[in-house]
């Protein structure tokens, strides 16, 4: 009977060690990171795949080393039912624990758009298009259509012809799968959550409508990048609006020219010169409509602009860092807009230098 008692508990004793061996390696293969080479790759998860499927698929992706550790795992403590469909981007190294709650967590596919501040409706239709080359329309010119319905801003921007200044610039998440329809929707909602009931309210004290507010606020952000002088652009525009100065804001030309399908990247004297509502050099008070997207900031500045005597600026040279030098007199802009003339001429003597030397 001894004999017996030994032996069963040296059978115990060996079963608990194999147990122990199997819980370690267990432990071991599962917290074990790995290293593969599919970090930019989707793998995809169909719906409807079973847990023993999906394991096996990502063992012979090389994203797991082998199938059965977490095949038992999930069979014994893990929650089988939870591992969702999706596109999956897995990071190298992973363990096979951290593979199981990404797909618990779930991932779809996801492509950024980037709209930054000051981009044109041209400029967005042509990223659109570049960026979801695979989905109706697939033209740029088609995207841009799109752009002409303007039944999203009726009720805030009657007036408005197209989409302009009502596209939000902001980076956004999208599913491959989205339309420029749908892209463009969402800019234009993602405009109106910015846009306060109370900038109505303050745009009319002000005689002016949402539309006109934002159509100065595109001035202002193709003028200026640095937030904090804004507001004094912002006074440079109102004075000039006020005294019937034409604005002589550049950046009209330039969307003249794209309007006109024939911008080359350089102001002609020839588009300062066009017959446009649009050209500020010629024509005093608004263009009719905005001219880029345009940022909370930039209609910030436009509701509530410094007080000043300001009538020009000139970009200052001294701190080439974006900003400008003000001024209230013409004798003193021109000084600033000869020093300014003086720093871009010899911009472009060292960038002639640089490209012969590189030659």
């Amino acid at each position: 009977m001894t004999k017996i008692l030994i032996l069963i508990a040296g059978l115990i004793l060996a079963l608990i060690m194999v147990l122990a061996g199997c819980f370690y390696w267990l432990q071991s293969s599962l917290t074990t990171p790995k290293e593969h080479d599919k970090t930019e790759t989707y793998i995809t998860i169909e719906k409807g795949s079973t847990p023993s499927q999906i394991v096996a698929k990502l063992a012979a992706e090389g994203i797991l080393d082998s199938s059965t550790p977490t095949s038992i795992y999930l069979r014994t403590f893990g929650n089988p039912a939870g591992l969702k469909a999706g596109d999956y981007k897995f990071p190298s190294p992973i363990t096979p624990l951290q593979v199981l709650a990404l797909l618990e967590k779930g991932e779809e596919r996801s492509t950024r758009l980037v709209i930054p501040e000051g981009f044109t409706r041209f400029d967005i239709a042509k990223r659109i298009a570049e960026k979801f080359p695979l989905k109706q329309p697939q033209t740029e010119q088609e995207v841009f259509a799109l752009m002409n319905d303007t039944s999203l801003i009726r009720d805030l921007a009657p007036e408005a012809t197209n989409l302009e200044g009502y596209m939000y610039p902001s980076t956004y998440t999208l599913s491959p799968d989205a339309t420029a329809r749908d892209i463009i929707k969402t800019q234009v909602e993602q405009f109106r959550k910015i846009w306060k009931p109370e900038w109505t309210t303050q745009a009319n004290a002000k005689g002016m409508t949402p539309h006109q507010v934002i159509t100065l606020a595109s001035l202002i952000e193709t003028e200026t990048g640095v937030p904090a002088e804004r507001p004094i652009v912002a006074s440079v525009i109102y004075n000039r609006l006020k005294k019937g100065i034409p604005l002589g804001v550049d950046q009209t030309n330039v969307y003249i020219a794209k309007m006109e399908g024939r911008w080359d990247g350089t102001i002609n004297k020839s588009d300062l010169e066009v017959n446009s509502p649009y050209n500020t050099r010629k024509r005093a008070g608004l263009p009719p409509g905005p001219i880029s997207s345009v940022s909370e900031s930039s209609i910030q500045a436009a509701l509530n602009p410094s007080t000043s005597d300001y009538l020009y600026y000139v970009r200052n040279v001294e701190a080439n860092d974006g900003s400008h030098w003000f001024y209230s007199s013409a004798a003193d802009f021109e000084r600033g807009k000869a020093e300014y003339q003086r720093w871009l001429e010899k911009e472009r003597q060292e960038m002639r230098a640089n490209e012969a030397n590189s030659q």
